[in-house]
């Protein structure tokens, strides 16, 4: 392998966590963007950025769960937001006409597909991109199918064969005008899998529908060697800044941490003379740039709305919860964390500590879990008479109970999870067994997503959450 193509310099990560197939645009001077939610609700925040490092989150786009919701594309047309995305096998758009919404109800545009990008054309044409490079023509409004014969006008890269990677894959196709050319940046190689799957690869064409030319510099990001800190980057979106400098944002995995889910990392790009985008390395300018950070996860639950960093599992419902005055209320629901629909976070560190009050109604049961999915979670839980651990989805190591209040401490310290409990919040119990969970992944159990960190409240009656602290270690 050519040294050549290895990273110029670090991308930065300005987002740690599970924030993938970032889709960014710019109005003006400020960026936003989004990501994928996956199968939790409220689904696709929208973040806002003014110098691209400091990201604030501004409002969820979906208020209501629709299903899995995967790889939007966040585009601004005719002073309008635009949101194109897939669920329960078919896409949907929504609108507003501020970031920070309202957003309209999802419209269901009635045709298949995953990863859609739109693009406007010179003639005011609207078009949507999906996968395995197809397209479908727009209504002029962008919220209806006018034709809806869809076809293929692009194949994508052939991937060298020695290379290691999950299969060609073609999706994430994302697209913008430049000069004569229409440019198309697409994903291919697998989201997973080995450290060297993921890629982004860019083609262009001086029209919507092709031909299509394959760039010589391909792939423009791509992990070369499980030697690098970022594994499987894929999925980029390409914009530029007021002053006309070039960035790509896209995801990866942090190496040996795919507990973790993917990073939204940013590269700077320049443009060669032949009309090429490819890295460009650190600027002067991009040297004062250092790895992001989401705001804090801890939460008072003062306030009379669910914080920015909690989401549902596969469901969100208004009445399950009541939060203010420093309590969060959870209505008991199922009998397991599998069915209980738990609340979590997203925690961006390798190592890490939360805390938490709670507080069990009679006949209800709560904890403190690290949740990947109904098969797989681990954590510390309680009732009334006993205290047990959860690991992969069975409870064991069953100790006495210490009645109905207890604060619960997770420290998950480079994927060794201890855990403790107390009844004042001074003097602490450690539980009696520790566990491993570098293997709660994608690689392992499917589905594309992190392990996450909140609460469960199952069985009967409700349960109180308060003063929920997290640091790194």
């Amino acid at each position: 392998m050519s040294l050549s193509k290895l990273p110029l310099v670090e991308p930065i990560a300005v987002l740690r966590g599970d924030y993938p197939d970032p889709s960014l645009v710019r109005v003006g001077h400020d960026y936003y963007m989004t990501h994928s939610s996956c199968m939790y609700g409220p689904g696709l925040q929208i973040w806002h950025s003014s110098n691209l490092t400091d990201w604030i989150p501004i409002g969820y786009a979906l208020e209501s769960y629709i299903g899995d919701v995967w790889a939007p594309d966040l585009v601004y047309v005719n002073d309008r937001f635009y949101i194109y995305f897939p669920a329960n096998d078919t896409n949907y758009v929504i609108y507003a006409d501020r970031a920070e919404g309202p957003w309209s109800t999802p419209i269901d545009l009635g045709v298949g597909g995953i990863d859609p990008g739109h693009l406007l054309g010179d003639d005011g044409t609207r078009y949507l991109f999906l996968n395995f490079g197809r397209v479908v023509k727009l209504s002029a409004d962008g919220l209806n199918v006018a034709d809806d014969a869809m076809i293929r006008v692009y194949d994508g890269w052939e991937i060298p064969v020695e290379w290691a990677t999950e299969g060609k894959a073609l999706e994430s196709p994302k697209l913008f005008k430049r000069g004569p050319y229409y440019y198309m940046v697409s994903a291919q190689g697998g989201t997973a899998g080995p450290a060297t799957s993921h890629m982004v690869i860019v083609a262009r064409s001086k029209s919507p529908l092709g031909t299509w030319e394959n760039s010589p510099l391909n792939p423009l990001v791509h992990t070369w060697t499980k030697e690098e800190r970022w594994w499987s980057k894929g999925h980029g979106t390409l914009f530029d800044t007021p002053d006309g400098k070039w960035y790509i944002v896209y995801h990866a995995y942090e190496k040996d941490y795919y507990t973790l889910g993917r990073h939204t990392l940013l590269d700077s790009v320049e443009w060669t003379d032949e009309g090429w985008p490819r890295l460009a390395g650190a600027t002067n300018e991009d040297k004062r740039l250092d790895d992001g950070r989401s705001p804090a996860l801890s939460d008072d639950f003062m306030d009379h709305s669910l914080g920015w960093q909690w989401r549902f599992y596969k469901e969100f419902d208004p009445g399950q919860y009541e939060v203010g005055d420093g309590v969060l209320k959870l209505r008991a629901k199922g009998n397991t964390p599998a069915n209980s629909a738990p609340l979590v976070c997203i925690p961006p560190d390798q190592s890490y500590e939360a805390e938490v009050r709670m507080k069990v109604g009679s006949g209800a049961e709560a904890g403190l879990i690290l949740f990947y999915n109904e098969r797989c979670y681990a954590g510390i839980g309680f009732n009334e008479h006993e205290i047990f651990r959860l690991r992969r989805g069975a409870r064991g190591f069953i100790v006495s109970g210490a009645g109905s209040l207890l604060h619960l401490r997770l420290r998950n310290e480079q994927h060794t999870v201890s855990m403790y409990y107390s009844i004042d919040g001074t003097e602490w119990t450690k539980f009696p067994a520790s566990m491993d969970v570098s293997a709660y992944h994608h690689n392992a159990f499917g589905e594309f997503v992190s392990l996450r960190l909140g609460f469960y409240a199952a069985g009967q009656g409700e349960v109180e959450i308060s003063s929920f602290h997290y640091k790194a270690i």
